[in-house]
């Protein structure tokens, strides 16, 4: 399952305008964020679409987040990817500043974009 999607923009302000109109339907509404930074739009199941000016230098034009299962799994992901050509981008860890239970692994794909495997336990 994914747990986030984030992707660059051009314009956040406009950006977030778009979105926030775009997903009335959906009932999708913004969750968090930080003013001229991100923001992240809550799409149910614990999943989110998030929005990043593009400026912020730790951006990849596509970030995706895959929910584990485990720890372990998170691991797994890890050596399965960086043994199929990824370049590590974080090894497996706590990533506290996120929340307390957050534990992930990051990986740039042959294209540059940062993929992550996330067990983040208030999640489970």
């Amino acid at each position: 399952m994914i747990d986030h999607v984030t992707i660059s923009v051009n314009s956040l302000e406009k950006s977030k305008m778009f979105y926030e109109k775009a997903f009335t339907p959906f009932g999708y509404q913004i969750l968090f964020g930080k003013e001229n930074i991100f923001w992240a739009f809550d799409i149910g199941n614990g999943a989110l679409f998030e929005i990043q000016y593009k400026d912020d230098n730790r951006l990849t034009p596509c970030h995706i987040a895959f929910r584990a299962k485990s720890q372990e799994q998170v691991q797994q992901f890890y050596k399965a990817a960086i043994a199929a050509g990824g370049k590590c981008n974080g090894a497996p860890g706590l990533r506290p500043h996120y929340t307390e239970s957050y534990y992930a692994a990051f990986v740039f794909d042959p294209d540059g974009h940062n993929i992550e495997a996330v067990f983040d336990s208030k999640n489970a």
